[in-house]
């Protein structure tokens, strides 16, 4: 086993890694932002070092930064969690070129995966059905269009290097499609590095079930069930369970059997996930695509295995190999996982970065928080919106949804608006009680309307100088020093105000004060991407104006009122606060 892996992530994942690298002997380091450097996942670590500043570009997706720090720190191996750069096949090579084992498959399994295309032919060399779509990326709308009068529409237009829904795009008509491209190419630039997109047919109203595979350097691969995660906003999964209810033994027995050929076929190793859609008839299925890497939801099919995904990961890496085979692999009970993100439910998911005030944790037997977060923690808008899952286990699915149900009502996070009232919602709605849902059902065919705004609140106002921990860095090594007594006025270093996790840090806000009916406010904290108006413009209710972006979503701002535009005090590239004033629209 390794002496010490470096951990290039952050939040409950990079924690997760931690404690099994503990659990194994391992000394784990960490890395942080600058952002990040009171967050509870620095705290996690044996040791951490900086990066960058907060923007990922300048940090957590800052390659050459990483090895420096793992060569630094002295590590074997490098283990990439999910996101960032998991699975960036360039980073596995860079990792393996500086002398070191990177924890997931090889680089050209990773490249192979991680271009959709190249995927599709993968799966199709393996016999797996692929739904129907371009072989080739474009971001010609006429190419575009021609695809969606050929397959009817909705189709999808989907990042070839992206993940988790970001670059995805659905369309419904012809005259949507060329902004539809326009956005897909520029998400999947900000949360990819890569902006190349492709065409697929978009069904309906499928499920989107999930096959975890395990494969070691001596080329066994197995696969431990599935998951179903078809419960989704902006195609991003809400809640996760696993077995997916339903499912039979003939067609779980061959979506795992499509996920091992689809493996073996690339020659992976480690963890990994192949994705599918399951029709309505509840036994067609198609490969959507694999995640070179550990999954959000691993800990559903960690609770139903008794196989701890993260260690297999580091055995697998060390050469140890997963000391278990197809036949060991048992299923018991019924798991759920809830992503705990900040957003407001009430307002389409819109995300809500600020600072937590009280933070409790359900417990009880068969729970499980995984957190990045804690009491009076700043949730950063710089990254993405999870700040925990719960996972729960029951003999059956109805007592893990009653489980769930009472652990959410003993979950306590305040001061910002979480998902937690949509998940107290969604384990006693019929649908989902029946295990009837989609991947559409939130956004078409479920009432929100119950759901109300949640209150905001908590204290910008730092504790007393008494008893401080700060953060100070020698040599770009985080190291915390513990201050007794109040600092001089003037003396206290930079690095103080930028650890205390009570500052906020704002943006530059608006220049305009809301003072009546025809100010257009900004709905949340964000980054502006694109004014897509001017001063002058006539506009009516409904028209986009502008787009916000904020936790890796973007969010398009619409007009509130018919007339014309007199102001626009923001521009792309300004960073402003809820409620700050983004136009001013007068009476034509």
């Amino acid at each position: 086993m390794f002496d010490a892996v470096l951990i290039a992530n952050r939040g409950e994942i990079a924690i997760r890694i931690a404690r099994a690298c503990r659990e194994l002997g391992v000394r784990a380091v960490g890395v942080y932002s600058e952002i990040d450097r009171d967050a509870p996942h620095v705290a996690a670590m044996d040791e951490a070092y900086l990066l960058g500043a907060a923007p990922a570009s300048e940090s957590y997706l800052a390659i050459e930064k990483v090895i420096d720090a793992a060569k630094r720190a002295g590590v074997d191996a490098i283990h990439p969690g999910y996101g960032f750069l998991s699975e960036n096949a360039d980073f596995a090579q860079a990792v393996a070129d500086a002398g070191l084992v990177f924890v997931g498959p090889p680089p050209a399994a990773i490249a192979a995966m991680g271009d959709k295309l190249s995927a599709r032919a993968v799966a199709d060399a393996a016999g797996v059905p692929v739904v129907p779509g371009t072989r080739e990326p474009t971001d010609d709308p006429e190419e575009a269009i021609a695809f969606g009068e050929e397959y009817g529409y909705p189709v999808a237009v989907k990042a070839m290097f992206g993940g988790g829904g970001r670059g995805m795009k659905v369309v419904n008509s012809r005259e949507e499609m060329r902004d539809a491209l326009v956005a897909a190419r520029r998400e999947s630039e900000a949360a990819f590095g890569r902006g190349e997109c492709y065409l697929e047919r978009y069904l309906a109203r499928p499920r989107h079930v999930e096959i975890q595979v395990l494969a070691d350097l001596d080329g066994t691969t197995i696969y431990l069930g599935e998951r179903d995660c078809s419960l989704q906003r902006r195609h991003q999964k809400l809640v996760e369970e696993a077995p997916a209810p339903g499912l039979t033994e003939a067609v779980r027995a061959a979506m795992g059997e499509a996920a091992v050929r689809v493996a073996k076929e690339m020659g992976y190793t480690n963890a990994g996930t192949c994705e599918f859609l399951l029709d309505e008839d509840g036994e067609t299925f198609y490969f959507l695509e694999m995640n070179t890497r550990l999954q959000v939801e691993h800990p559903v099919t960690e609770m139903i295995t008794g196989v701890d995904l993260a260690q297999s990961q580091l055995r697998i890496a060390a050469g140890d190999g997963m000391g278990m085979t197809q036949d060991d692999v048992t299923l018991t009970g019924h798991a759920i996982e809830v992503r705990i993100n900040a957003e407001e439910p009430a307002a389409n998911f819109m995300p809500t970065p600020g600072r937590i005030g009280d933070f409790t944790a359900p417990l009880g037997p068969w729970v499980r928080l995984d957190t990045g977060a804690r009491a009076n923690y700043t949730v950063p808008r710089d990254y993405d919106s999870m700040i925990a899952k719960l996972i729960v286990w029951a003999p059956d699915r109805d007592g893990a949804r009653a489980r769930m149900s009472r652990a959410l009502d003993e979950l306590v996070i305040e001061g910002l608006p979480t998902t937690v009232p949509f998940h107290r919602l969604a384990m006693t709605h019929p649908q989902f009680a029946a295990g009837e849902h989609a991947t559409s059902s939130v956004e078409r065919e479920w009432d929100l309307s119950s759901l109300e705004p949640q209150a905001v609140g908590g204290s910008d106002d730092d504790d007393p100088d008494t008893g401080r921990e700060v953060t100070v860095e020698v040599d770009g090594r985080r190291v915390a020093v513990r201050l007794f007594g109040a600092l001089p006025a003037g003396a206290a270093p930079a690095a103080t105000a930028a650890t205390s996790p009570r500052r906020r840090r704002g943006g530059s806000g608006s220049a305009l004060a809301a003072v009546s009916s025809e100010d257009l406010i900004a709905p949340m904290q964000g980054t502006v991407i694109e004014v897509s108006v001017e001063v002058g413009a006539v506009v009516a209710e409904g028209d986009s104006l502008l787009v916000l972006e904020a936790m890796k979503m973007e969010n398009a701002v619409k007009a509130h009122r018919d007339g014309v535009v007199t102001a626009l005090p923001v521009s792309a590239g300004e960073v402003v606060q809820s409620g700050a004033v983004l136009a001013r629209i007068e009476d034509a």
